[in-house]
């Protein structure tokens, strides 16, 4: 049986799990699951090739704030506020990225020119506070009532089933997207920039383009996870979807899955899910920033004893184990 036909399997099998009606709680867990590996996944587009984003924050919180705050206050489609949420989302991306990939600011500076991005539209979310709820959240209007079960246009459903199968579609896509990338001369030429940037541009690659190409494509991703988001929880503040925790989150679970691994991000988010649960039931709210404490330990750990992750740790092992057979 080829690797082609387990997946499908597998696949079919994950499409199917809504129907034996696992329950509310183990759907939610699953849908969770799918996105925030969606988001994951849309991060470790331009992560794994060498330009490492701690903004991305940022553009979940655009994709979240733009569609809630456009319906709530003008009646909007969260269709049409998607649309404006993913212009605002390139508008910015080019403003952070062209002047960084322009003046050749890299590594650690790269790293804190996003981080200070995710900063300022935390800090501009809570400073409009009388729009945006400020640091108390904001509840999207309810589309929904007695008898109405769903409402397309304003992209609400009651039914978990549906959106497991919205965020299955979306994570599909958005591994789609990583085997594209991969299998272009972006990532080939992403991965030259990476070693030397003057040496790629002397072979003919523009350096410039490449880089915010990929970093407009994952930024775009990003903010779509967050207009899901928003829609799905019905409920956003600026600590779950912008911020320096939230880009810390991204930038931990795609390390700790396997960055360079397809499903590695997929796994991560899994992980990471899992251990916030756990950690919910052992310490429970009462005591303050103890995952977030929790999450940098583990992220030192990953970092010096798995560097390539849980997935591609454990298909290293497989592959080595295979060759001494």
């Amino acid at each position: 049986m080829t690797m082609r036909s387990i997946s499908l399997i597998l696949l079919a099998a994950l499409a199917a799990v809504p129907l034996f009606g696992p329950g509310n709680y183990p759907l939610h867990l699953m849908v969770m699951g799918l996105l925030w590996g969606f988001i994951y996944t849309s991060w470790s587009i331009m992560g794994r090739l060498g330009m490492v984003s701690f903004g991305h924050g940022a553009f979940l919180g655009i994709g979240a704030y733009t569609v809630v705050l456009l319906w709530n206050l003008w009646g909007i489609s969260p269709w049409i506020g998607a649309l404006v949420a993913l212009a605002i989302t390139v508008v910015v991306a080019v403003m952070i990225g062209y002047p960084c990939f322009r003046f050749k600011i890299v590594g650690h500076y790269f790293a804190l020119t996003t981080l200070a991005l995710s900063e300022v539209v935390r800090l501009i979310i809570v400073g409009l506070r009388e729009q945006t709820g400020g640091s108390l959240g904001i509840t999207p209007k309810s589309a929904l009532s007695d008898g109405v079960t769903a409402s397309v246009g304003a992209l609400q459903f009651s039914s978990k089933a549906v959106w497991f199968y919205l965020m299955l579609g979306c994570w599909l896509f958005a591994l789609y997207v990583w085997h594209r990338v991969d299998r272009s001369m972006s990532r080939m030429a992403l991965e030259a920039i990476s070693e030397d940037e003057d040496a790629a541009a002397s072979v003919g690659i523009n350096v410039n383009r490449t880089k915010l190409s990929i970093t407009v494509l994952s930024a775009v991703m990003t903010c779509l996870g967050g207009v899901l988001y928003a829609q799905y929880q019905q409920y956003v503040n600026p600590e779950t979807v912008s911020g320096i925790g939230i880009s810390l989150q991204m930038v931990f679970g795609v390390i700790a899955g396997g960055m360079f691994v397809m499903l590695g991000p997929t796994v991560g988010a899994v992980f990471l899910m899992l251990l916030s649960e756990g950690l919910r039931v052992l310490i429970g709210n009462e005591v303050l920033g103890v995952d977030i404490t929790i999450y940098g330990l583990l992220l030192i750990l990953f970092i010096i004893y798995m560097p390539k992750g849980i997935l591609g740790t454990a298909l290293e092992r497989v592959q080595a184990g295979g060759a001494k057979r």
